[in-house]
């Protein structure tokens, strides 16, 4: 199956969730147009609140379509936008990506992966325990998150449901993604 975008959602506004749009456009180095967490500094609240002038490393919030289907399987109704991501994907395992590689979405846009989300407990606003569902401990003991990974925009584009999904893996060692 060849990675594919299923959604694209954005939000002028603080909410939780984002509505689904036809497209949206990705600005380099900024992030989604008119999405309230586009910017070269850091807009999630807490994170402003602790340091304004931090460098924003979450322009971008991708999350697997395939974590709907398995949530939905544990009685969750999760839809594309729920869990406030920009763009929702399909046929590409994100939480196994180095951080720096390269997401080419469509016929422009790059975004280089910058880490994962850490998911808050607004999370349990669309049903009581999905939280659990999105932070568990492996059987090592150590922190899973499965709240979406983010990303940086290093070239703009326009981004739509039904393009595909290049994956450029960084060269070196690679870095496994930390929460950002």
């Amino acid at each position: 199956m060849t990675p594919a975008v299923t959604a694209v959602s954005s939000n002028a506004v603080y909410s939780f969730a984002k509505p689904n749009r036809p497209s949206v456009t990705l600005l380099e180095g900024l992030g989604v147009e008119g999405d309230i967490h586009a910017g070269v500094t850091v807009k999630h609240r807490s994170r402003v609140a602790r340091d304004p002038s931090q460098p924003n490393l979450r322009q971008v919030h991708l999350i697997p379509e395939e974590l709907f289907a398995e949530l939905g399987g544990r009685g969750y109704q999760v839809e594309p936008g729920n869990l406030g991501e920009n763009v929702t994907t399909r046929g590409i395992d994100l939480y196994a990506l180095p951080t720096g590689t390269l997401l080419r979405l469509g016929a422009e846009a790059v975004v280089e992966v910058t880490g994962l989300r850490n998911p808050c407990a607004q999370i349990n606003g669309l049903g009581d325990g999905l939280m659990k569902q999105l932070v568990e401990r492996a059987a090592d003991g150590t922190v899973v998150r499965r709240g979406g990974i983010m990303g940086v925009v290093r070239t703009g584009g326009v981004v739509r449901p039904g393009d595909t999904i290049g994956v450029e893996l960084p060269e070196g060692p690679h870095v496994p993604l930390a929460p950002v």
